[in-house]
């Protein structure tokens, strides 16, 4: 039929992978009738395949266009339903628009297959829609394989972070609500080109980025898959990106549907920073080329998760793509204590409210000080199970601070035991912290001190207050963290004539805020010499002679030379107190808030013994490693 024609020829086939072999090899007819298609370019040729199969480029060589067909358009969906069908979901007014949403990724004949049952229901009675009913079921059935129906609402299951939920409101929420209200097409048309199509979750581990997609894809009645980025990487070529493919595919077939790349970063990351193969610039582009195909009116939306912003892709980040940049920071203590009343009423730990704040108060801070990592609402959820374990072995929801205090224990080492004389030197460590908390201007006051090694990465640590301004904090605030610091140091020196390797951590901290003081926040002398005219090596900053770089250090050195001073100081003047609060401490391994009100008065007051996470990066909470 090909040979020799002089007729345009129009050819279907309507297989064409089985033209090729499992190995993407030309099978032997194929060999002999692609150099006839190639001889022959009058012929029109139509050839239909599953995405999947890998087809050899010789073969899309003969091909001058391809497409890809996923689901049904909006407006034809209206005329492939029957009337008997359309009943079945209300009997008095049907709108396609709303069903559209559930089948958008549908072929037609699976589409038919699907619309065909409805038929076979009850007609719905006027004035009883069964419409919720119908789009539920709808919706079970065109869940894929690896994709689920999530169940997380956004104000039941999350607890606190009242900006981070009213801008997805605002942003999106509110506007698909906003989508199935409207009749006009035209006036859909224009609401879908506005809506993002990407979102990016960012902030440290354990903030709930993942959850909050899940919140997200409930409220848009949505199915979820989660891809790890790492997963998606292949070493053979071209594997990688098709692994992407394949992940929209199967969401435009299942939508409305939520895409959650976790760890984004791992493909994604900004190029220069990564001597790979370079695969992943490959993937960047494959997701962001599958982000611009995007139709409309397809209910599909990309969520990646990533705690490093910073690393990621300029590329991706550009209007149209992932438009919307959300952090998901540590929560604070309202964000803490609404997770607490959510876990609380779930678990039915019956909680008393004092507990409760103990619970907000203790997970303050860092959880991890090793690696720079604050409580989050796992930390929580983790005490929350404890608890509920504890009660079940013990048959009694009768709790104290002390079962909470044991629950966030988390120790990954072997524990360990100290000589007498090892745990004298962290329990007078402790006390010089706690002692110039309790006495220093401008210094949040201790709530716990402990020697008990309850917290991983430290033999003994100080608990301290939130501050009262946590977004306006002085030079005379960052003065008292230093001299705080440096209170276990300066405590060991006057005790023992010498310091332990315990107060590396301690030192760091005090340089590192002496640093900021000078060199990003113009805290230097008052001169004017001191405003900040770089930031520190290696983020990014000017170049600076040597004069002005000795310069620099000279007054970093002033400030803390001048803290130790005031620390050694205050603490030769007060000794006697420094000593019986060590002993008491060996004593009891731990003191709360109400012990230490008795020694100077300064223990913190029950109206500010909330902490926040605003002041994660200052000294708030020493401890001897």
């Amino acid at each position: 039929a090909i040979r020799g024609s002089v007729e345009r020829t129009i050819i279907v086939l309507l297989h064409l992978d089985v033209l090729t072999t499992t190995h993407s090899a030309l099978t032997m007819e194929a060999r002999e009738a692609i150099p006839l298609l190639y001889e022959n370019p009058e012929a029109i040729l139509l050839g239909f395949c599953d995405p999947s199969f890998p087809i050899p480029k010789v073969i899309e060589g003969v091909f001058a266009a391809r497409r890809e067909i996923v689901g049904i358009d909006r407006q034809v969906l209206g005329k492939v339903i029957t009337q008997r069908e359309a009943k079945a979901i209300d009997a008095e007014r049907f709108d396609p628009f709303s069903l559209y949403k559930y089948v958008s990724g549908l072929n037609p004949v699976r589409l038919r297959r699907l619309l065909g049952e409805l038929s076979l229901r009850r007609e719905a009675l006027p004035g009883r829609p069964q419409a919720a009913a119908v789009y539920r079921e709808l919706r079970r059935q065109t869940v894929s394989e690896d994709f689920e129906l999530p169940d997380v609402d956004l104000e039941k299951d999350i607890g606190g972070y009242a900006e981070v939920k009213r801008r997805l409101r605002e942003e999106l929420l509110d506007l698909l609500a906003r989508r199935e209200s409207l009749g006009s097409d035209g006036e859909i048309r224009a609401l879908e080109a506005l809506l993002p199509r990407g979102v990016i979750f960012h902030g440290p581990p354990g903030t709930g980025k993942t959850f909050f997609a899940k919140a997200m894809a409930t409220a848009m009645d949505a199915t979820v898959i989660i891809v790890s980025g790492p997963e998606l990487k292949s070493k053979w070529v071209g594997e990688s990106e098709e692994n992407l493919r394949r992940v929209f595919r199967r969401a435009r077939k299942a939508a409305p549907a939520v895409i959650v790349f976790d760890e984004i970063d791992a493909f994604a990351h900004a190029r220069g920073s990564y001597e790979g193969s370079g695969v992943e610039h490959s993937m960047v582009n494959q997701l962001l080329t599958e982000m611009d195909g995007f139709r409309g009116s397809e209910t599909v939306f990309v969520v990646g998760t990533t705690n490093f912003l910073e690393s990621l892709d300029g590329a991706l980040l550009r209007p149209g793509r992932f438009e919307f940049l959300i952090e998901i920071p540590a929560p604070n203590a309202d964000d803490r204590r609404a997770i607490v009343d959510i876990y609380d009423r779930k678990l039915g730990l019956g909680l008393s409210p004092q507990l409760r704040d103990h619970l907000v108060r203790r997970t303050d801070g860092l959880a991890d000080r090793g690696r720079g990592l604050p409580f989050t609402g796992d930390h929580i959820y983790a005490v929350c199970r404890a608890l509920k374990r504890q009660a079940l072995r013990t048959g009694s929801l009768e709790f104290d601070s002390d079962d909470i205090d044991r629950a966030l224990q988390r120790k990954s080492r072997a524990a360990v035991i100290l000589s007498p004389a090892e745990e004298r030197v962290v329990a007078f460590h402790e006390a010089g912290h706690a002692l110039l908390a309790m006495l220093v201007e401008h210094a949040t006051p201790p709530e716990r001190i402990s020697i008990a090694a309850d917290m991983e990465g430290a033999l003994g640590y100080v608990l301290r207050a939130a501050r009262a301004r946590p977004y306006a904090i002085t030079a005379a605030d960052m003065r008292a963290d230093i001299c705080v610091g440096l209170g276990g140091y300066c405590a060991e020196q006057m005790i023992f004539g010498e310091v332990s390797i315990g107060a590396h951590t301690d030192l760091q901290q005090a340089n590192r805020i002496a640093r900021a003081m000078v060199e990003e926040y113009g805290m230097g002398r008052a001169d004017g010499t001191g405003i900040r005219v770089v930031i520190a090596e290696g983020r990014g900053g000017e170049p600076v002679s040597e004069a002005r770089r000795s310069a620099i250090d000279g007054e970093i050195a002033a400030i803390l030379g001048a803290e130790r001073a005031r620390a050694q100081e205050l603490l030769r003047d007060h000794r006697p107190l420094l000593e019986a609060l060590a002993t008491t401490l060996l004593e009891r391994k731990v003191l709360d808030r109400a012990a230490l009100r008795g020694f100077v008065g300064r223990g913190a007051p029950a109206e500010t013994g909330e902490t926040s996470d605003d002041d994660a990066d200052d000294d708030r909470q020493s401890d001897n490693g």
